[in-house]
């Protein structure tokens, strides 16, 4: 029983270990123990792969909704896409609480560089700190009353305040889409 458990274990990772199917939407980097990170991402195929000797991570390239929203419990997601409402305050010192969508999209070309810098928990260390803070960022050039008629506006301002942080960690806002933007009552 035992030497069927092994040669099943060898065949499996030998044989199959040779190759990597990538599924479309996705990009697969390489991790090799003599050379370390290959600079060169995989696109969606089949690849041919060294067993044991090196080590494939895939990732998602598609459009990423990272959602703001009620119910949303980061200690319990750590790296679920989504974040709790966002509290900021109008120009003229109005309390807010922001709820919206804002989609995301791992820059292919940059992928390897964020698996190297960041890791696998992009989400955690760069995605949810950076938006909370430029989304209060902006709100924070905004009277009351022109957030609540100029939706747009604010989109494209928290989008640019966005894309300047993102894009040189290898990630591209595709869209700031707010959803409810309200007054926070007093107390909470």
């Amino acid at each position: 029983m035992f030497d069927k458990l092994v040669v099943s274990f060898l065949v499996d990772e030998v044989a199959g270990g040779f190759f990597v199917s990538v599924p479309p939407g996705h990009v697969a980097c390489v991790y090799d123990w003599g050379r370390g990170v290959l600079k060169k991402t995989w696109s969606p195929g089949l690849h041919f792969k060294i067993p044991f000797w090196q080590t494939v991570k895939l990732f998602n390239a598609q459009t990423l909704e990272y959602t703001i929203r009620d119910g949303f419990d980061p200690e319990h997601t750590k790296e679920g896409l989504g974040d709790e409402p966002i509290t900021a305050v109008s120009y003229d010192n109005v309390p807010l609480i922001i709820q919206g969508t804002i989609l995301i999209r791992i820059d292919r070309e940059s992928v390897v560089s964020l698996w190297e810098s960041v890791g696998e928990d992009f989400v955690s260390k760069i995605i949810r700190p950076v938006s909370r803070s430029r989304v209060r960022t902006a709100i924070s050039q905004f009277l009351y009353k022109d957030i609540q008629s100029n939706r747009h506006f604010v989109e494209q301002k928290i989008r640019e305040e966005l894309e300047a942080e993102f894009r040189q960690k290898g990630l591209i806002v595709e869209g700031v889409l707010l959803s409810d933007i309200g007054q926070k009552a007093a107390g909470s």
